[in-house]
């Protein structure tokens, strides 16, 4: 595998000499990104391949992991907690809160993990490191992919028929990409300094799944919490996905959706400027 990533950049560089100097990587970083971006596009096909490649149940787990959560949601807080649903048979709203938080979450492992994973790349070769944490957020698209299609059906079977409002659901999608590259390119370059890191994440993602709306409405939520419950991004992604496929039974508040948009921007550029300023040394403390 590393021959092989070894000869690709090398086919990268069209023959050409490559010169790292000091106090020159900050301005030719963009240059670099720009020219390893096959390298980006062949790490994303190497994960994807990696993934699904000799396991047992493949793309079935893609199907099986959002059905038997909906289910296990649906049953705990649509038949015996009785969280109202605006109108929307539960196993919808459950489903449209599933579709972003199993990608965010999804994307938000493989980009922490993805440092510690090829540091043996990362020790040998120069390459600009932010592209095996940023490849490694389009990985769970297929996972999303295939969890769309299957609420497609499922709204079938229930009779219930999209949105126009769906044609904006590639907005909502691109705020949870950009927040889940915001926290992995932070937890990644956390994860190399301190090996112990990677155990925060899982704890962070189980909390999170509670404080989100994947299994309930945000109209629970008593008015006087209602700001502060905002400052948690996945709540107006999640809105918006439901606004985006089921329409105005789930109405789409703009201040949760504007709190989000300015907390995944502070997020990404923090980020980006954490990373940037810990990557030199990776090669060393990998």
């Amino acid at each position: 595998m590393f021959r092989r990533i070894k000869n690709k950049i090398s086919d990268l560089q069209h023959g050409k000499r490559v010169v790292i100097a000091a106090n020159r990587t900050e301005k030719q970083y963009l240059k670099d990104l720009w020219s390893y971006r096959e390298l980006f596009i062949f790490l994303s096909w190497r994960d994807i391949i990696v993934r699904y490649k000799q396991t047992v149940f493949g793309v079935l787990w893609s199907v099986l992991r959002p059905l038997l959560t909906m289910l296990v949601f649906t049953l705990i807080f649509g038949k015996f907690a009785r969280m109202p649903s605006n109108g929307v048979p539960y196993p919808i709203l459950v489903f449209t809160g599933l579709l972003p938080w199993l990608y965010f979450t999804g994307a938000f492992q493989e980009s922490s993990a993805s440092l510690l994973a090829n540091q043996n790349l990362i020790s040998k070769i120069y390459f600009p490191r932010i592209i095996i944490p940023i490849s490694s957020v389009f990985v769970p698209l297929i996972d999303f992919i295939i969890s769309l299609l299957i609420l497609f059906c499922v709204m079938g079977f229930y009779h219930v028929i999209p949105a126009r409002h769906i044609l904006l659901l590639p907005f909502f999608l691109l705020m949870v990409f950009f927040a889940a590259i915001g926290l992995g390119l932070f937890t990644s370059a956390m994860n190399v300094k301190y090996r112990d890191f990677r155990y925060i994440v899982p704890i962070v993602i189980q909390f999170g799944l509670y404080l989100s709306p994947v299994g309930f409405s945000s109209v629970i939520v008593p008015q006087q919490w209602r700001l502060l419950y905002c400052l948690n991004p996945m709540v107006g992604i999640i809105e918006g996905f439901r606004w985006c496929i089921v329409g105005r039974q789930n109405r789409l508040d703009p201040v949760s959706l504007l709190m989000s948009i300015a907390i995944i921007i502070i997020l990404t550029v923090f980020g980006v400027w954490y990373f940037r300023r810990t990557e030199k040394g990776f090669a060393d403390v990998i």
